[in-house]
């Protein structure tokens, strides 16, 4: 048989997610954001969830976003970079894409291209994050210039908040957007999953939730995925495949980071980094097993994490060889592991352990919405 590590994805819960994002939205439409594969879940998954519901989607590559379109999604198709080259000008209009504009270069490829039909655009201004998008010195001529291009129909302003997750919050940058665009009467695009959960006035007319659909917090320092009312999606589990007794004094793992201070119970659990698993989760990492909270000890191999079983000991819950382990999401118990927890003692987010899930790890739907 193979390795028992596997995450399942649960489609009722990913459903969840975006109906209350677009409840949060009031009269703003949704684009439920599917770039990097879905944020790891599969973008398959993710149409075959959303499809019926979402309002339209958001993403990055043009594979994405034919696969798309041949699933039979007609809705609006947001490409959140744009288009890299000329060729792709083709595509985009075929397909009926929307792509953003934030570079001369992309202004000059499509006053340059003989686009056969007409296509919509999100321009992108920079109001303080400083990765993409025109300044407040080049918005205007570029807004003059992609009014004068023919097949340029509707456009919608947009921007990205570099700090609605966190203290700083959102003001600065959504005044300078207003400045920026005073006097212009287009649809805009501004709130991003934690400004969406924390910032009503930015909704504007277009939001685009992201990692909340996927049961992650967007701001685990203030508000945990469970207190926004988001349901995990994605959950990691595999088995226990071997157990050692080890005295006080013994250590465990890789450079034996991890010395037990009595008589310990170690399982050994079939998950490494190569699984996908942070590297950088230490002992006091949580996990579950059997649906009882425990902890990691010693070090993540490329294979293999060592979790502590004394808890299980005390609480009386047998385990073994081939006990369920939840490395983060919901147990078949029911008790849920919050991949937040998981990435914050890694030193990481949520988003990074969704999309670094290995192609070696078998991904499946839930069945009943369980794991």
């Amino acid at each position: 048989m193979p390795r028992p590590i596997r995450a399942s994805i649960d489609l009722e819960a990913l459903r969840h997610n975006y109906l209350l994002a677009r409840q949060r939205a009031g009269s703003a439409r949704a684009l439920a954001v599917v770039k990097a594969n879905a944020y790891g879940h599969g973008i398959g998954r993710a149409i075959q969830a959303l499809g019926g519901v979402a309002d339209g989607f958001a993403l990055l590559d043009l594979d994405e976003a034919r696969a798309l379109r041949e699933a039979g999604i007609t809705k609006p198709i947001a490409l959140l970079e744009g288009f890299f080259e000329p060729a792709d000008l083709s595509d985009v209009q075929a397909l009926g894409l929307t792509p953003a504009i934030h570079s001369e270069a992309q202004l000059v490829m499509l006053e340059r291209a003989a686009l056969a039909g007409p296509v919509d655009v999100l321009v992108k201004i920079n109001t303080g994050m400083n990765r993409l998008g025109f300044t407040a010195d080049t918005f205007a001529p570029a807004l003059a210039r992609l009014k004068a291009v023919p097949a340029v129909r509707g456009i919608t302003l947009m921007t990205h908040f570099a700090h609605a997750d966190d203290e700083v919050g959102v003001a600065g940058q959504l005044a300078r957007f207003r400045q920026i665009s005073a006097g212009l009467d287009y649809p805009v695009s501004l709130a991003n999953s934690a400004a969406l959960l924390r910032f009503p006035e930015a909704a504007g007319q277009v939001v685009r939730p992201g990692i909340m659909l996927y049961g992650g917090s967007p701001m685990p320092d203030l508000h945990s995925a469970d207190e926004l009312g988001l349901r995990p999606v994605m959950t990691l589990t595999s088995e226990i495949i071997g157990v050692q007794e080890i005295a006080a004094g013994e250590r465990v793992g890789y450079g034996g980071t991890f010395e037990a201070s009595g008589p310990t119970r170690v399982g050994v659990v079939a998950c490494g980094y190569a699984d996908g698993y942070p590297r950088h989760c230490d002992t006091g990492t949580p996990v579950l097993v059997n649906g009882v909270r425990t902890r990691l000890v010693g070090r993540v191999s490329m294979d293999m994490v060592t979790v502590d079983l004394t808890p299980l000991q005390q609480a009386g819950v047998a385990v073994g060889f081939g006990s369920e382990v939840t490395l983060w999401g919901r147990a078949s118990s029911g008790v849920e592991l919050s991949i937040d927890e998981v990435a914050q003692a890694a030193g990481t987010v949520g988003y990074e352990l969704m999309c670094a899930l290995a192609q070696r790890v078998p991904v499946a739907v839930a069945v009943d919405g369980g794991a």
